[in-house]
């Protein structure tokens, strides 16, 4: 795979005239050759101060043995030169993946990270989703084979997402002051607010994932390989949602793969933003991959390779 690499520190002032090709930086902890047990996908766009507060929490698990891998669909140069430093300030793995900003292409990107990932087992996240300490824990702990583990988030008040620093989250206020924070949710009518609590009881987690939930592309966990038999994720989709969770929730399921709730086990913190447009062409392109019962798409990972080695 021909992928560009420097560790120029000038080298990100000049990302612009890049083509289409993906740039990577390794931070200092990073050992592509390094069994890691499991890949976090981190899916990024210029938001670096938001990605700080994850990144932060990502410091805190208890599971150590893992690599951060960053797939930015495109930041600023300035933004992505900020970001390099600061990656080098933490102790943990993290590879950076970067290619140009020419519209929604969070879908290739991904697709990047599988390929470079150098574990078996993948999780993947949004630049915006805090993780309980035991996040990365829970997903190793309970993988299975052709099986997914899907979770959901709680979604933070504008309030609380504004209190929110680095420090604060590595201290646990999360979780210390979640009594109230959950309150708060609940205060604004939001219905997601018990995702945020922590269950250890195996028959409560039991009873609580019950119920049929698919998959959500900021929080699940997969097996590579599952992935890649259906050719990854489909580079059509033009907009948020869709794309990355119900379309390759239904091929992965028509290749036999078990989509399995994951509520109240490992636990997500969604910052607070303004809910992002939705493109109806991913409504058409999705229709058109169920009237045809599409599992292996025409449009993931072996076509990208094959653009490249052109």
């Amino acid at each position: 795979m021909a992928i560009s690499e420097s560790m120029n520190s000038d080298f990100y002032k000049s990302l612009s005239n890049v083509n289409d090709q993906v740039v990577e930086f390794a931070n200092k902890n990073y050992d592509s050759q390094h069994l890691y047990d499991l890949s976090l996908i981190v899916a990024f766009y210029n938001n670096i101060n938001v990605l700080k507060l994850t990144l932060a929490s990502i410091e805190m698990q208890s599971h150590k043995n893992f690599c951060v891998i960053i797939c930015d669909d495109g930041s600023k140069p300035e933004i992505v030169s900020t970001l390099k430093l600061y990656l080098n300030e933490l102790s943990f793995p993290v590879l950076h993946l970067w290619h140009q900003d020419i519209g929604f292409r969070k879908n290739r990107m991904l697709n990047w990270g599988i390929l470079k990932s150098p574990s078996d087992y993948l999780a993947f996240i949004d630049q915006d989703c805090i993780l309980h300490p035991e996040f990365l824990k829970e997903h190793f702990t309970h993988r299975k084979t052709k099986t997914v583990l899907s979770g959901r988030r709680t979604d933070l008040t504008p309030f609380v997402s504004g209190q929110l620093t680095p420090e604060k989250i590595k201290s646990g206020y999360l979780q210390k002051n979640f009594w109230w924070i959950f309150l708060v949710i609940l205060w604004m009518k939001d219905n997601n607010a018990p995702k945020g609590i922590y269950i250890k009881n195996n028959w409560l987690r039991n009873l609580l994932n019950r119920k049929h939930r698919g998959i959500v592309g900021c929080h699940f966990s997969v097996n590579k390989q599952d992935l890649l038999d259906i050719n990854g994720f489909d580079t059509r989709y033009e907009g948020a949602g869709i794309g990355e969770d119900s379309d390759i929730d239904y091929r992965m399921s028509l290749n036999g793969v078990k989509i399995q709730p994951f509520c109240n086990i490992a636990i997500q913190y969604h910052y607070y933003h303004k809910l992002l447009i939705r493109k109806n062409v991913n409504h058409e392109i999705f229709a058109e991959v169920q009237r045809e019962h599409q599992i292996v798409t025409q449009y993931g990972i072996q076509q990208q390779l094959a653009h490249l080695i052109k």
